[in-house]
């Protein structure tokens, strides 16, 4: 089986020749922003941990608890995290539901049930099959997942509240897009669908700092 194509420093710049190519509304994306950062992080443990604190938060809010993780154990490991009480997970500032995700993933990769390490050779799918058979892990994570950590090129997260906007305003609709729409203005972005994600979160990013959106 081919390996899946992840997106590199040199290949982001041929998928936004692409994207300019095929969609006038990125293209003044673009031209407006120049070339937004390409958003990955270290594939493993720590980095799905990260994610799920992220969900239904502001980032600011789920990087103080990450942050406040990362002064309590380091490296973050499984088995590191295994080790916190209750107590110390909500000092760190988990909630409930959040703590009992991040025990259930953890004791997945113990137990010898998961093996982040065997993402890498899966195909998108694949990847969703696997980790979404975990409590707490559903499509958004695992797309954030397939985009930063594992850096696949068309994975697109329909379910992100930036890109849902991002899109409402770029492509000037009354309403917010819903996960069947966005893939359906995304099928000319195939297949880069996760760089075209990048430009809508740098005009997002960009557009919340104006107070625009």
């Amino acid at each position: 089986m081919a390996m899946p194509e992840t997106l590199t420093e040199e290949n982001f710049a041929d998928g936004l020749n692409f994207l300019v190519s095929r969609d006038p509304d990125l293209a003044e994306i673009f031209k407006t922003l120049g070339t937004p950062p390409i958003w990955v992080r270290e594939p493993g443990f720590a980095t799905l941990i990260q994610i799920i604190l992220e969900q239904q938060v502001s980032l600011a809010s789920a990087k103080a608890v990450f942050t406040r993780l990362q002064e309590t154990i380091s490296p973050i490991t499984p088995e590191l995290f295994l080790q916190l009480d209750d107590v110390e997970i909500k000092r760190i500032g988990f909630s409930r539901q959040k703590a009992l995700y991040a025990r259930t993933l953890a004791q997945s990769i113990i137990a010898g049930q998961l093996d982040l390490s065997s993402l890498n050779t899966m195909d998108d799918e694949e990847v969703r099959t696997v980790l979404k058979k975990l409590k707490g892990i559903g499509d958004w994570t695992v797309d954030i997942y397939l985009m930063m950590a594992l850096r696949r090129r068309d994975s697109l997260p329909k379910g992100d509240l930036g890109l849902i906007l991002a899109i409402k305003k770029v492509k000037r609709l009354d309403h917010r897009p819903k996960a069947a729409e966005i893939e359906a203005i995304a099928e000319i972005w195939r297949p880069w669908r996760a760089v075209a994600t990048r430009l809508l979160w740098h005009y997002y990013l960009s557009e919340r700092q104006s107070r625009i959106i």
